[in-house]
């Protein structure tokens, strides 16, 4: 079997597609298995990272405003698009792909449009609620779209063979033990918060989260566990500002990188978070009620989206980005905190939700087109 990948641009492009090649590999070693992805992008350094071969292109996305810079900017986009179908065009031609799979981004474009050109059977994964553009395109010339969230089918075109199959989930976020995890931090029975903004860090949250923080360190009531985020170093003074030195409060870890999230996440019993499509699978996964403040910065505002399948499922909270001020955020963990029926209502709901055998459902897809096209050649 011989699979051609193509993603990237985000981690949540790229994780997941290195997630269902792991889980290839694993059932069926002599799989052989090929990135594409965007030149200077994560993926340059991430697939090779996890021991998979790596080819480029040279792509770009649009810009939507309309200044000089921007429309320069498009141009190249447009002529960019030329050469990385041509060079989409010899990688498979070398390669000579069984299949391909695309997660998103728009380096999957020209790849997956090519091989559906050159009759290569084509399979999409959508990691969010709400299909982004690159999805949208090649679903029509796809075998199958395979999709994490359900809410996602209606903005689809009708007729198109999609599957719900969920976002691959990292093992360790399975199997940790709420029990254990909390044995291993240090933490007693006393609720914990979680929260965090993504590895660079989040200036709103941050900026937000003080005042609860600084709560919690004068009164005690929660154990609270912060990644402030590599551009975040001034967090920790914006707190003693507020009249908390997190030294000195031993039920405060504020740090700037969670490097053991499957722990902390299983500790936890609130999350404070973006609404990135991994980020919710994992919440899901441990069944852990949510304050979710989707990122505004992102294409087809797809984290809003990502947001409101919780809340429709009384999953999870969300406050907008434009809403948030600390007195919104504290009332919404308070809330979530009030009662043992009210935790578990959320956290029951968010664990009904989580699809926890994802990469066996996406392996099985791949499976299934791999020996249709076998035996219908």
């Amino acid at each position: 079997m011989r699979i051609l990948f193509a993603g990237g641009g985000t981690a949540g492009h790229i994780n997941p597609a290195l997630a269902i090649a792991g889980y290839v590999k694993n059932q069926c070693p002599n799989a052989e298995i090929l990135f594409v992805g965007n030149k200077g992008g994560m993926e340059e350094r991430l697939v090779p990272q996890a021991g998979f071969k790596f080819q480029s292109i040279v792509i770009s996305g649009f810009r939507r405003s309309m200044n000089v810079k921007a429309i320069g900017h498009n141009v190249k986009t447009v002529k960019r698009m030329f050469t990385a179908s041509s060079s989409s065009k010899k990688i498979i031609k070398d390669f000579k792909p069984d299949l391909a799979v695309g997660t998103g981004g728009y380096v999957s474009g020209p790849v997956l449009r090519t091989a559906a050109k050159m009759g290569v059977p084509i399979i999409i994964h959508e990691q969010n609620a709400y299909p982004g553009v690159t999805t949208k395109m090649l679903s029509k010339l796809a075998k199958k779209v395979m999709l994490a969230i359900p809410d996602a089918e209606k903005h689809l075109e009708k007729g198109l063979p999609f599957v719900v199959t969920g976002n691959p989930v990292r093992q360790e976020i399975l199997s940790a033990d709420r029990v254990k995890a909390r044995k291993e931090l240090g933490l007693d029975e006393r609720p914990v918060v979680l929260s965090f903004g993504g590895s660079l860090g989040a200036r709103k949250i941050n900026e937000n989260l003080a005042d609860l923080i600084a709560r919690s360190g004068k009164d005690g009531k929660y154990q609270h566990i912060h990644a402030y985020g590599q551009y975040g170093k001034w967090f920790p003074d914006l707190v003693k500002e507020k009249g908390t030195d997190i030294d000195k409060c031993e039920n405060l870890d504020i740090r700037e990188y969670i490097n053991n999230m499957a722990t902390c996440l299983a500790a936890a019993d609130v999350v404070i978070s973006r609404a990135g499509a991994i980020t919710i699978s994992e919440i899901q996964a441990q069944g852990k009620p949510a304050v979710l403040i989707p990122s505004p910065n992102v294409a087809e505002n797809h984290q809003y989206h990502n947001a409101m399948a919780l809340v429709n499922k009384k999953a999870g909270e969300i406050i907008e980005e434009k809403d948030l001020t600390p007195k919104a955020l504290i009332e919404k963990v308070d809330k979530l905190l009030s009662s043992r029926e009210v935790l578990e209502e959320y956290s029951n709901n968010a664990r009904k939700m989580a699809i926890v055998d994802a990469n066996e459902r996406i392996y099985s897809v791949i499976k299934e087109i791999f020996f249709h096209c076998k035996n219908h050649n």
